[in-house]
């Protein structure tokens, strides 16, 4: 069986954070590679007086934290996922050093990651009408399907992860037709595909990644939603005018914990607010920070590690 092995750069400090991440988007182990692991062979103790003074200078200056992934249908979307939550971790945590958290990945028998996934991501329905189909694949389109063209590249949002698909779900059974939506941290421009489809008439989608919002772009048009939906870079909504009905926001739980408050010059009154990139461990925490923002949360839905609410603001 082929592997793809990811390898994160980091600090000792943020090695068992990296960890949990890795083994949270499905990494079947880790490895952590730590000079501070290897006592100083000058100053022998025990079995520690056989090591080779030669091994530290061997070792990186980086803690590096190597995991591996079976390179199935769900590669794509797990890798862009952690990209995510290493940005977001980054933002959110300016005091605690955690390295470059570069991300490195291991060729599978010369091919790209990027290719290898393709050959196992197929067409799937993702609720009662909509339908992802990638770009490159057929399918034979049933009465009242919604089907979205997809190529996520190098953006987080191919459906098959458990956040996105229960944003999907969510936004299938709370989405009124002339809703007016905003989907932040949009990646792939799938969930802002998705509402226009389901009859939003007006979609803002926001990305802090340039890579995301080009292809977010690319998708839109693929899928011939230019006059209804529109990408653009941002950090969150900061600069961004106007309201909606709606915001989905598939993200980390610390982002919509500091997220949801300012949320509120954005979505009307009695405005639905759909989240999701919550691991299980922080629910109640999102949860308590949504009620102290002001939301009534409506509806929690769970899947593996992960979490996705639906919640209203108060009128």
């Amino acid at each position: 069986m082929d592997w793809l092995e990811i390898t994160i750069h980091t600090t000792t400090a943020g090695a068992d954070i990296v960890s949990e991440k890795l083994m949270a988007e499905g990494a079947t182990g880790t490895m952590v590679e730590d000079r501070a692991d290897i006592p100083d062979p000058t100053k022998p103790n025990g079995i520690w007086e056989i090591i080779d003074p030669k091994l530290l200078e061997e070792m990186p200056e980086d803690v590096l934290v190597h995991a591996w992934f079976a390179p199935d249908e769900t590669l794509g979307d797990h890798l862009q996922a952690l990209r995510e939550q290493l940005r977001g971790l980054q933002a959110l945590l300016p005091d605690f050093d955690l390295g470059s958290l570069k991300l490195e990945t291991l060729n599978v028998h010369d091919e790209d990651w990027s290719e290898v996934w393709k050959r196992f991501y197929k067409p799937f329905r993702a609720g009662k009408r909509l339908v992802v189909k990638p770009t490159w694949e057929l399918y034979d389109k049933q009465e009242g399907d919604l089907v979205i063209e997809i190529d996520p590249g190098m953006a987080f949002g191919s459906g098959t992860h458990e956040t996105t698909g229960m944003c999907m779900a969510l936004l299938e059974d709370a989405l009124r037709p002339g809703d007016r939506v905003m989907d932040v941290g949009c990646g792939s421009g799938i969930l802002a595909i998705g509402a226009a489809m389901l009859g939003a008439k007006d979609v803002l989608a926001v990305d802090i990644d340039p890579d995301a919002v080009r292809v977010a772009r690319e998708n839109i048009a693929q899928n011939r939603l230019t006059d209804r939906v529109r990408a653009v870079e941002g950090n969150l909504l900061e600069g961004i005018d106007g309201t909606c009905e709606v915001c989905v926001a598939n993200i980390i739980a610390d982002v919509i914990c500091m997220f949801a408050a300012p949320l509120n010059d954005h979505i009307v009154p009695g405005g639905l607010f759909i989240c999701s990139g919550i691991i299980k461990e922080r629910e109640q925490e999102v949860l308590d920070a949504l009620k102290k923002a002001g939301y009534t949360v409506l509806e929690v839905r769970r899947k593996g590690e992960w979490v996705a609410m639906l919640s209203r603001r108060h009128s």
